[in-house]
This record gives C-alpha cells, structure tokens and sequence, in this order.
C-alpha cells in the first residue's frame, strides 16, 4: 500500500511501530531532526524500507504468538530485528567495485584503504548514508562517528550510471539482499569522517589516531 506519513499520536499504545507501518502504511513521525531524516531516507530508498518493515514485521508476527504483549517491544527483539534496527538506524551503503577495497575496508585496513589506496577508492568506492540516526549526528560532527557499513558489489555498468539511476539500482540492489534476513554480523564498521573528501586535513596523522581507526581485533594495523 501507498507509504505516507502520519502523525505519531496515530500510533496506538502498545502496537510496535513495524508492526503499524506494516498494517497500515503510516510512518508515525514526530517534529525531530530524528524523523525528519527517516522521512527522507523513505523517500530516497522506499523499496529497502518496505523490505526492512517487512523483515521486522514478521518477526513481530511470529513473537505475538509465543510472547506476552508487553514483550513485543522489549529491549531484546531478537538477532535479526536486532541487525535490522541497526541497517535502519546506522547503516551505510559502500557500493564497491574493487575486492581488494573490500577486503581491506572488512580488515580494518584505514591507512591502506584511505592514504595508499585514496585514488582507487575514490574511484571504485561510493558511499551512500542510509541511517537516519547516522545522519543525525553529521548534523554536529565529531571524528569517532562510525557506521555500520553493507557492502555491495557493483561492476563497471554502475559506475557508468546517473545519480538518479544509481539511485534506483541501490535501493532496488540491496533490498534483494535483504530478502532473506541480515545479522549483525554481516556489516563491518566505517569511521565515516576517514572517507576520502569528508573532512578536511585527512593526513596520515588523521588515519594514525587509533582511538578511532582502530585495528581489527587480533590483526595488526
């Protein structure tokens, strides 16, 4: 059914939020910078949305069955409303068309993939934000932000595209990688200031700060 968005007041006590845009295509939206975002993201990747309500939506279905009302919208949702929620709220998308970028960005490689390899990233790696609380704190900046990023293999026939049919491809792209579940563990993280062009002065001393750039857990840097 048509997406629109609707008041959040319309949003009855007690009912999960997935669960009302399933039902009913009303996106409860509140007057926040928060929503406001969410409400661009709906616009820009709808068929991704509709697949993430739906993967939400059902596992809602499925737990009304077995548990208490009270506990629908519990902290502890369950793995995959768990990795949903994050591809929601922090996701980025990195549309990659060179493995070596993506085994060095899923390896914590930061200072091969962004000062060694800077021109091909630049050129066979875009990044699109996808989270609306992601892009909520670009709103005020700070080095450490990190997303959670989905990589997508793309070919030389992307690259080739327009913005606008770019677009379409990724939301149409992703959404069919999402049509059988996600898990946490299938995003790898991206300090998002480290993307080449993003922030200024991004020298060597800027990719050396591991506080932020951290080293995959039992690999060196």
């Amino acid at each position: 059914m048509p997406i629109r968005f609707v008041s959040q007041a319309d949003l009855p006590t007690g009912t999960a939020y997935e669960a009302f845009v399933s039902a009913t295509g009303g996106v409860p939206t509140r007057d926040n910078l928060h929503d406001f975002f969410n409400g661009l993201i709906w616009l820009a990747f709808p068929k991704l949305k509709v697949q993430l309500n739906a993967l939400q939506a059902a596992e809602i279905a499925k737990s009304a069955a077995t548990l208490p009302a009270a506990r629908i919208n519990a902290p502890i949702r369950g793995r995959l409303r768990d990795a949903a929620t994050i591809f929601d709220e922090n996701a980025a998308l990195a549309i990659v068309r060179d493995m070596k970028l993506i085994d060095a960005l899923r390896n914590h490689q930061w200072r091969d993939l962004f000062v060694t390899q800077r021109a091909a990233f630049e050129r066979d790696c875009e990044v699109r934000l996808f989270g609306h609380a992601l892009i909520e704190k670009l709103v005020s900046p700070y080095k450490a932000i990190t997303a959670h990023a989905w990589i997508v293999a793309a070919g030389d026939a992307f690259f080739a595209m327009s913005v606008e049919e770019k677009q379409e491809w990724i939301d149409w792209q992703v959404s069919r990688q999402l049509e059988h579940g996600l898990a946490t563990s299938d995003f790898t993280p991206l300090p998002v200031l480290g993307v080449p062009g993003w922030w200024a002065n991004q020298d060597v001393v800027f990719y050396d700060d591991t506080a932020v750039f951290r080293a995959k857990r039992g690999m060196n840097r």
